[in-house]
């Protein structure tokens, strides 16, 4: 008798377990499903934060943001100095670059050439203009490998340099065009590198955002490189001296709209740097 009613009971906690278990599997499968399900969703939603719409263009960018009225291309050079060349290498551009700026038959014109203040030391920096674009610089450099003065200039100033690189850019249509300006200045260059497939927004944005920076005339020009390292982006800006940049910069703040383009605009860069630069004697951009 005792036999069997502990039989019953053993077999009753059998099928009291099993149907737990069975419970338990339909529930963690149901979870399962669930969780996965919200995987799903939040995959596709995270996803769906780095999925560019596509707007078809028939045009290339740098005729969609370049300026049109005009033909200019610029030359922006940077050039790292021997520290103890440095005063030499000026001395030596303030001899031969503006004659070149100076003489009609050469069709560009020296805009700025600096040093680096803050930012990489023993820097020069300088900036060029072709008005005629891509034949006016064939047709400037080959004139220059004729010039006996230019072509020892650039063999002395190799003794003197430890790198140089340059880029070909065009200038934003909605910046203004560098024009020469009185002193004394200090001029920031902040460079941008964007992330490819980027450079149409960050346009967009920018057309917008320059006029709030332009009250107390900072904006000196804007420019994207077209041959060198691509998808860059220069702001050049002009104040009279670091508590000037930091003021003007903190007033853009105060301007509605301001906080919109720098949080859209953010994302859109890979990398950025800022120099800040002090004009050569023989600068246009004082």
């Amino acid at each position: 008798m005792a036999t069997r009613v502990l039989q019953s009971v053993g077999n009753g906690l059998n099928q009291a377990r099993n149907r737990v278990r069975a419970n338990g599997q339909v529930i963690v499968a149901i979870r399962g499903l669930s969780a996965s399900n919200n995987r799903n969703r939040e995959d596709s939603w995270f996803k769906s934060l780095f999925v560019r719409k596509v707007d078809p263009r028939k045009d290339a960018h740098s005729h969609l943001l370049a300026k049109k009225e005009d033909n200019n291309l610029y030359k922006i050079q940077f050039h790292n100095v021997k520290p103890e060349c440095l005063d030499a290498y000026n001395k030596l551009c303030e001899d031969v670059l503006p004659s070149i700026h100076s003489d009609p038959q050469y069709s560009c014109e020296l805009v700025g050439t600096w040093n680096t203040w803050y930012g990489e030391q023993d820097q020069a920096v300088h900036l060029w203009r072709y008005r005629g674009g891509y034949p006016a610089l064939t047709d400037v450099m080959s004139k220059l490998r004729q010039n006996k003065e230019f072509m020892d200039y650039r063999k002395e100033r190799g003794k003197m340099l430890l790198s140089r690189r340059n880029q070909l850019l065009l200038e934003f249509s909605f910046w203004n065009e560098p024009v020469p300006r009185a002193g004394p200045n200090i001029y920031e260059l902040r460079t941008y590198q964007l992330r490819p497939g980027t450079m149409i927004e960050w346009g967009n944005y920018w057309a917008r955002a320059i006029r709030y920076r332009q009250e107390n005339d900072e904006a000196v020009g804007g420019f994207f490189s077209q041959i060198g390292n691509l998808y860059m982006v220069h702001h050049l800006w002009a104040y009279k001296d670091l508590q000037s940049r930091e003021d003007t910069r903190n007033a853009a703040w105060q301007h509605e709209g301001w906080d919109e383009v720098v949080y859209y605009t953010v994302p859109l860069i890979q990398h950025m740097e800022s120099r800040i630069m002090i004009p050569l004697k023989t600068s246009p951009l004082k």
